[in-house]
C-alpha cells in the first residue's frame, strides 16, 4: 500500500467547495453578527481607556494632567466618537439577542423575548441615568 495521497484511478479526488474569504457579505443577518464580534475590539479599547485612567491617578497630579490633556487630543476625540457608536451597536445588539442566549421560565411558562429585551433596555437607561446624575451632582 502506498502511502502517496494523489489521485489515483481508484482513489477518487474529493470534491471541496471553495469558500470565499467574503463569505459573509451577501447576508445582512451575517455581516451584523461580523460586526458585533469586531465591536469586542472598541469595548476592549475603552476598558483599556478606563485601566489607563486608573493608572494615571496612581502615578500622581503630572500624570494625571498629561493623561487629560491627551483625551483632550482630536486623535482622541475622534477614537471615543468611533468607539462611542459601536459600543452603542454592540450593546443594541446583545440586547437585542439576549432572549436567545437566556431562555427564563416563570414555572413552566416562558418568558416573552420582548419582555427580556425591554427589561435589558430599562436596566440599560436606569443605570446610565443614575450614573449620570451622580456624575452631574457631585
Amino acid at each position: 500500500m502506498s502511502q502517496n495521497p494523489h489521485y489515483t484511478q481508484y482513489h477518487p479526488k474529493w470534491y471541496r467547495f471553495r469558500i470565499p474569504i467574503f463569505w459573509w457579505i451577501h447576508k445582512w443577518v451575517h455581516v451584523k453578527f461580523i460586526l458585533r464580534e469586531m465591536t469586542s475590539v472598541f469595548v476592549a479599547f475603552y476598558a483599556l481607556v478606563l485601566l489607563f485612567h486608573f493608572r494615571a491617578i496612581t502615578q500622581g497630579p503630572e500624570a494625571y494632567t498629561n493623561y487629560l490633556t491627551w483625551l483632550e487630543s482630536p486623535v482622541a476625540l475622534v477614537l471615543h466618537a468611533v468607539a462611542f457608536v459601536f459600543v452603542i451597536f454592540h450593546s443594541v445588539t446583545w440586547f437585542n439577542l439576549a432572549p436567545k442566549a437566556m431562555v427564563v421560565y416563570i414555572g413552566s411558562k416562558r418568558i416573552p423575548d420582548v419582555v427580556i429585551i425591554v427589561l435589558n433596555y430599562v436596566g440599560w437607561v436606569t443605570l446610565s441615568a443614575a450614573l449620570a446624575w451622580i456624575l452631574l451632582t457631585t
